[in-house]
């Protein structure tokens, strides 16, 4: 008696090729969000960048900075929609602005480890999550 071997995969073989491939998903994923968060930071800085840009402008023309984004022309949060932009603090001689992770976007998720950035005057602001932002 003779038997014939046809052609296909065994249930076996098929188990250990889905046991590879949510091994390397399950490595790959996470690695891959990471990267995409890192990248959505750009926003935060262009839009703190441009609020910089549009204070100076303003201070030009009037006594102090202002601690209106309105009256500068801007957004509450930056163009792409990943951070609200505030103004804390301005005067005569200087403001403070902070761009904070929105809760309802998409980079909510880097809230924990990169939550805020803060510009002044005189640039960004160095502080213990400089790291995440690439400003050393």
């Amino acid at each position: 008696m003779s038997t014939v071997r046809t052609n296909g995969f065994t249930l076996v073989e098929l188990v250990i090729s889905l046991v590879i491939i949510g091994i390397l998903a399950a490595i790959a994923i996470p690695s891959y969000e990471s990267y995409v968060r890192k990248g959505r930071r750009v926003d935060a800085k262009n839009a703190l960048s441009a609020l910089q840009l549009a204070q100076e402008k303003y201070r030009g023309n009037n006594p102090t900075y202002s601690t209106s984004l309105t009256a500068l022309g801007l957004s509450t949060t930056s163009p792409q929609g990943y951070y609200s932009v505030t103004i804390s603090a301005a005067t005569g001689t200087g403001y403070t602005a902070n761009a904070a992770v929105n809760a309802a976007s998409a980079q909510a998720r880097d809230a924990a480890s990169c939550p805020s950035l803060s510009v002044t005057q005189a640039g960004f602001v160095v502080d213990a999550t400089a790291s995440c932002w690439g400003l050393q």
